[in-house]
């Protein structure tokens, strides 16, 4: 077994015992609506720009970015090359930040339209990516969170996210609203609702009744994965799901 794989299954050991201690509440979402998610993307990113959905998905060979409606049109979409594993992405001005996973870089690509522009280094594995207070705010399947300043890419800070005594780890696709970061735990069916900049969880977000009816439906799906919030709703969906879920928390 390699490192990266001991250690994402002692974070996972880690972070399943520490919700069995957990000071947080969990609150079951409200469904309000859905709408069509093409079943081969392995969601990484989800965000809007205006009233469309940006998307970025991963898995080496399948990893691109895509501008779509909310009726399911694709108005834009680039592939990175073969051997990067794509991850979260943001809108920053016009511009679209987009990580890879394991090999400590991001790619910018112009807004409109999608374009190739440069890249920069990530100190970390790169997983989930949102704004706060005009900084990149970017986790890499730990309890932490690092802020990257736009522009020189140097880390400016470090939120470590903690139930009570117990850090939560695995934190992967991000959304930021107002002064909380929601973030999707990986391989679970929940989503912490995390102040900032304190890193204190106020409560989880248990999607485990829809995501069991999912999968029961669609056995060849993958994790709860992808948070997007359009000014009003939340819009939550998975990898390879085949739906995405207009949602109230």
């Amino acid at each position: 077994m390699n490192f990266s794989r001991l250690f994402i299954l002692s974070s996972l050991v880690s972070t399943l015992s520490s919700f069995a201690n957990a000071e947080a509440p969990r609150v079951e979402p409200t469904i309000l609506d859905s709408i069509s998610h093409e079943t081969s993307h392995f969601t990484q990113g989800l965000s809007f720009d205006g009233k469309e959905i940006i998307e970025t998905t991963g898995q080496y060979g399948k990893s691109g970015l895509y501008r779509r409606t909310l009726d399911g049109k694709v108005l834009d979409s680039a592939r990175i090359e073969d051997r990067y594993f794509g991850e979260g992405s943001v809108v920053l001005g016009d511009e679209i930040y987009y990580l890879t996973w394991k090999s400590h870089k991001a790619f910018i690509y112009s807004r409109k339209p999608f374009k190739k522009k440069g890249e920069f280094r990530i100190p970390t594995e790169g997983w989930g990516l949102t704004l706060w207070h005009d900084q990149l705010l970017m986790s890499n399947g730990s309890d932490e969170l690092l802020q990257i300043a736009p522009g020189g890419f140097a880390v400016s800070g470090i939120i470590k996210v903690r139930d009570g005594r117990y850090s939560i780890k695995l934190l992967n696709e991000l959304e930021v609203v107002g002064n909380v970061v929601y973030a999707n735990i990986w391989q679970t069916d929940l989503i912490a609702e995390i102040e900032l900049p304190s890193g204190k969880v106020l409560r989880y977000i248990d999607f485990s009744k829809k995501a069991g009816e999912v999968r029961d439906s669609h056995p060849g799906v993958d994790v709860l994965n992808g948070i997007a919030y359009d000014g009003k709703d939340f819009w939550v969906t998975g990898k390879l799901w085949p739906q995405i879920y207009k949602v109230k928390f």
